[in-house]
């Protein structure tokens, strides 16, 4: 019987395949990422029915919390199943006033990486993304000396594959001439298109990109006309945001959050939301595009 996370088909993350719609688990801390969840119980519910429902991909950080929500992964999950996919961030820290300092230095890296391990409860993280500092949009900076942190740990034996986040094409570019790169995850949506040169790059790749904020920044005319595309098709401009990304190319792994089970799936039945040529030129008039991916 077909999940409902199949449903969205598949694409290669390093030497595993994952369904396109994964989870991210961000917001099963608390309140600013810090801290507990309100309800434990049904932060562990969450995941155990997002691996029912098929998702073989979980976005997380040691980071969130910190420690608390990979911690409540363990709690729900583990031991893991065979076809699950954890990946985790580096890159920053938290400080007890919520902040996001970043934490870059090789030594702060190899802690974070360790700390990933004995929260999960693994011997190796299977994919480990150097998060860069930036809110939503990157800074030009070169990344070689922590990458190259990152990849004398892959070569140890703790990390399986490497990632990038909030990077620049150059960055990007950069990363690959020092190891590997099976995935970057940048900010991207309907509207927010800047990235739209490095989709297509990373596709011919065979490189994942995830996108974050897939229902961020959009100008209030911009919202209406979501509301308005959503209600004609009756469903959420939310499910539709994440429908359009699922057609907008085939190497996009969404990973939509939540707290919320009834949300959970809701979020899953984008991936059967099939979007015909007129309402995808419609949402690309939104964003400013006024051409589909495939009129290039």
């Amino acid at each position: 019987m077909t999940t409902t996370a199949e449903k969205s088909g598949q694409f290669a993350l390093g030497d595993r395949t994952v369904h396109r719609i994964g989870y991210g688990a961000m917001r099963l801390s608390g309140p600013n990422i810090m801290g507990p969840p309100r309800d434990r119980d049904e932060a562990v519910a969450v995941l155990r029915r997002a691996v029912e429902l098929g998702v073989n991909h979980i976005d997380t950080s040691d980071y969130y919390g910190p420690h608390v929500t990979n911690e409540v992964i363990r709690e729900a999950l583990h031991p893991y199943p065979d076809d699950l996919t954890i990946v985790t961030k580096v890159g920053a820290r938290r400080t007890p006033e919520g902040e996001w300092p970043e934490a870059l230095s090789p030594g702060e890296l190899r802690s974070a990486v360790q700390d990933n391990l004995d929260h999960l409860g693994l011997d190796v993280l299977d994919v480990v993304n150097l998060r860069l500092p930036g809110f939503a949009e990157p800074v030009e900076r070169s990344l070689a000396e922590p990458f190259e942190a990152l990849a004398e740990l892959q070569q140890q034996g703790l990390i399986r594959h490497l990632g990038v986040s909030n990077v620049t094409t150059q960055q990007f570019a950069e990363a690959q001439s020092i190891a590997r790169v099976v995935c970057v995850q940048n900010h991207y949506n309907l509207v927010h298109r800047d990235d739209d040169p490095l989709v297509d790059a990373l596709a011919l790749e065979g490189i994942a990109y995830v996108p974050f904020f897939p229902l961020g920044g959009f100008t209030p005319l911009q919202s209406a006309a979501l509301e308005t595309v959503a209600g004609r098709l009756e469903t959420t401009p939310m499910e539709i945001a994440l429908a359009w990304l699922l057609a907008r190319s085939p190497n996009l792994l969404l990973i939509p959050g939540t707290s919320s089970s009834a949300h959970l799936e809701q979020n899953l039945e984008s991936a059967a939301r099939v979007l015909g040529p007129v309402e995808l030129r419609e949402l690309d008039r939104i964003g400013g595009t006024g051409t589909l991916p495939d009129d290039r």
